[in-house]
């Protein structure tokens, strides 16, 4: 029987320079042996981007119900997370240490990580020094943002993009997404905006498939 109560629960976390990150912690209900963590990143935080986000909560609640223990967070500003923006960079470093912390306190063996828009941007930039499993990048906003690095071959990554977003441009991601090596799989949902206003459930049959047969 699980330990953990099936609910999600708030924890500031204190970072060594005093820095508080608040996150939310939910557990799979019906996992015997809890060995992977889930981390999901919020859109933009200047644009009104929280952990509290559709699209975020439909990745938590999905990875989740895929076993594994989900985190979200408020990046630095955001809630009762303390500090100030900083242009994705010290959030990769702030979402770096949160990993670190998290995986040593639950003793997991597998990482997922994902996120949305701005999100997807400061999981990029971790996912080197974390080395994930799992990548999962929600509408990346390489318009804006300079998403450079190398995908390892042993992480399995999986890009979702509207086909009718007005905020990243469909075009511009396809183009990235035929540079990268390995190559991910990629899902056009082609009638979705940016938010998939209307287009969560598919959303989450999309990673649910992919996370099944992958």
């Amino acid at each position: 029987m699980n330990k953990h109560p099936s609910e999600e629960e708030t924890l500031l976390i204190t970072m060594p320079t005093g820095q508080i990150i608040e996150t939310r912690i939910g557990f799979p209900q019906n996992a015997i042996e809890l060995k992977t963590l889930a981390v999901i990143c919020h859109p933009h935080p200047l644009f009104g981007g929280t952990m509290d986000n559709k699209v975020v909560y439909i990745l938590t609640s999905t990875l989740r119900n895929l076993g594994a223990i989900t985190v979200r967070f408020n990046f630095r500003g955001i809630g009762k997370s303390t500090g100030t923006f900083d242009q994705g960079i010290g959030e990769s470093e702030d979402l770096v240490f949160l990993i670190n912390y998290l995986q040593q306190h639950y003793s997991t063996k597998k990482l997922w990580l994902a996120g949305f828009s701005f999100g997807s941007f400061v999981a990029f930039q971790a996912h080197e020094k974390v080395k994930p499993e799992r990548l999962i990048l929600i509408a990346p906003a390489v318009e804006r943002w300079d998403y450079q690095g190398v995908i390892s071959q042993e992480t399995k990554t999986l890009i979702v993009q509207g086909g009718n977003d007005t905020v990243v441009s469909p075009p511009t991601v396809i183009d990235w997404v035929g540079t990268l090596q390995p190559a991910p799989h990629f899902e056009m949902i082609e009638e979705a905006d940016h938010f998939f206003h209307g287009f969560l459930p598919h959303l989450r049959e999309t990673i649910q498939t992919w996370i099944a047969h992958i």
